[in-house]
């Protein structure tokens, strides 16, 4: 972590949630948020729209979501008035993904599975991002062991951007607490046992006393996985 990143997640620190993200919008640069619709990106989507900040709001529809996350969409921006800006997954490369691997075939293989996250994700979110200075996502210390030293801000090198994580230090209960003082709307499969909704394939309902994010490609024996998104490798 650079000083300069350093002190801007002191600084962070110190704020609430609004004033954590009023602060990266009044820089004037470039601040994207991406949201994959679930209650703690709700919540941010709440902050930006109802504070009127300038950070632009987008998701990837990998065009393997659940129809609950498609309807919330439109449910989300009908109801702040604003747009979830869609990037979706190029054609040509999710033809190329199926015809060497099958539709489905991200069950055969950790490679598979990574192959189709770059496809579907991944690619898609570099679209996203291009010329932003900020990244900010949902990301928080409570979600999964890998996730348990997220920082309010950090250098993506790699992206030559930094991230921010406005929610690293809530609870998943402080999440609830405020989405129920808020009336914010959630995607009805958390009340069915998902507490973390990627796309339908890879993601299942948690059994009592598993981790938030165990529902998540729960075909793999690797209890730290993620897709890519928020594990970049650096080049040595």
């Amino acid at each position: 972590m650079t000083n300069s990143t350093a002190t801007l997640d002191r600084t962070l620190g110190e704020l609430d949630l609004v004033g954590r993200l009023r602060l990266i919008a009044d820089t004037g640069q470039p601040a994207i948020f991406t949201t994959s619709l679930g209650i703690e990106d709700q919540v941010i989507t709440e902050a930006i729209a109802t504070a009127g900040l300038d950070i632009r709001i987008v998701t990837l529809d990998t065009g393997r979501l659940f129809a609950e996350t498609e309807a919330l969409i439109a449910e989300t921006e009908a109801l702040y008035g604003i747009e979830i800006e869609r990037f979706r997954p190029e054609t040509p490369a999710v033809d190329g993904y199926v015809r060497t691997y099958g539709r489905n075939g991200f069950y055969d293989s950790v490679e598979a599975r990574h192959a189709c996250c770059q496809v579907r994700k991944l690619e898609p979110l570099a679209r996203a991002l291009d010329g932003a200075e900020y990244w900010i996502t949902g990301l928080r210390r409570g979600q999964s062991g890998n996730r348990a030293a997220t920082p309010y801000a950090e250098a993506d090198a790699a992206r030559g951007l930094v991230k921010i994580n406005p929610l690293a230090d809530w609870s998943l209960a402080d999440i609830r607490a405020h989405v129920e003082r808020h009336a914010i709307p959630v995607n009805p499969l958390h009340a069915r046992g998902y507490p973390s909704i990627g796309c339908e394939p890879c993601t299942r309902a948690i059994k009592p006393g598993e981790p938030e994010r165990a529902g998540r490609w729960w075909w793999e024996n690797d209890a730290k996985r993620e897709c890519g998104l928020h594990v970049v490798k650096v080049a040595s």
